[in-house]
Formats: structure tokens, sequence, C-alpha cells
């Protein structure tokens, strides 16, 4: 039998620790010259990396297709070691741009990376059993402010989190969010992802 729409199945959702990391492959931030949707991505001709935590340390491109502005960004070295980038915040942890996909929400602001990240908290929060399967240091989830994963903001939130999806896909300087503007606010957290020597 099927099941009935006046009480449909709950959402289920499984964390196996996905890390923010995972979502830094491409960050759709504001062009630093025209004000448009911009994206960071690995410098091209690279090696494609073998594990989720390369991304932190590989070069990157800020491109505009809007403007052509392009920019590169050389990992950061300290004493001898290149240090990882630190994801997390309202700007890219590379070119520290503020975020392309970023709306008020709950009194707050609510942001993503790209469509995939916006993708990865709806159905977290949209779910209404969350079961876990990883360490919370290791879960991107883990570390949602708890306005986003309560019960009472979901509705909002999910409307939130439609809003950045429809901003995904909008590029002009005058599509750009009211919310999307230099915070300061970028993760302080310095985990095993911090460090790389060669």
């Amino acid at each position: 039998m099927g099941t009935s729409s006046a009480h449909p199945a709950p959402l289920r959702h499984h964390d196996h620790g996905v890390h923010l990391a995972r979502f830094t492959g491409r960050i759709l931030v504001v062009c630093p010259r025209c004000g448009g949707r911009a994206f960071v991505v690995p410098q091209p001709g690279l090696t494609p990396p073998k594990h989720l935590g390369e991304l932190l340390f590989h070069p990157r491109r800020l491109a505009c297709p809007g403007c052509g502005t392009a920019a590169d960004h050389p990992p950061e070295r300290r004493d001898g070691a290149v240090v990882g980038a630190r994801p997390g915040g309202t700007e890219d942890p590379f070119f520290r741009q503020p975020l392309w996909l970023q709306t008020r929400c709950a009194g707050r602001i609510l942001w993503a990376y790209d469509e995939e990240h916006v993708d990865a908290l709806a159905a977290y929060v949209g779910a209404h059993h969350r079961v876990k399967h990883a360490s919370p240091t290791l879960s991107m989830f883990a570390r949602l402010p708890a306005w986003m994963k309560s019960a009472g903001n979901r509705r909002e939130v999910l409307a939130g989190l439609a809003t950045l999806r429809s901003l995904a896909a909008l590029s002009a300087p005058a599509d750009r969010s009211d919310a999307a503007h230099p915070r300061g606010d970028r993760s302080r957290h310095t985990g095993s992802l911090g460090f790389f020597r060669r």
C-alpha cells in the first residue's frame, strides 16, 4: 500500500561526517571589481587532489565571467609548511571575498558555498530524524548553529535555502543579495587540516 499524503513518511538524514571542505572545490563569490557572481576554483592544470583535505591546500583562481576579472591565490606558507585554508563564515577561505550565496534568515545570515552545499544543508534541515554515524569533530552538520537545527525554524531555513538556490542561477551585480557584503567572520578553526609539510 502507498503512503497516505496526510501522513507522509518522516524524512531521515544520515550524517556520515561530511566535512565543509568537501564544498570548497567551487565557491560562488562576489566579484571584487563588478559586484557580480564570480567563482573560486582550483587553478587549472593541477593534479586533482587525492584526498578531501588537499582541497584546502590547492592554489586557487578567482574568475568572473561578467567582467573578466581573474586572480590567483597561492597557498599560504608558514615556517616551511603549507597552511591550509580554514573554511567557514560568510567569506570564501582563499580570497576573503563575500560569498554570493547569502540571505537573511531567522534574524541571522544563512550562507552556502555552492548549489551542492545548499542541497546538503536542505537535506539535513528538512529531515525529521537525524542519524549520526561520525564523530561531531568531523561533521559539518554537527557544527551548524542551533538556530539552523531547530525544528521551530525548519520552514524558514528551508525557505532561505530555496532563496540561495535561486541566487546561484543569477549573476548580474543587480542580482546580488543585500546580505552579501564583508563581515570578517571567517572561521578560526585550526584542526587537523591546518598544516601540510611537503
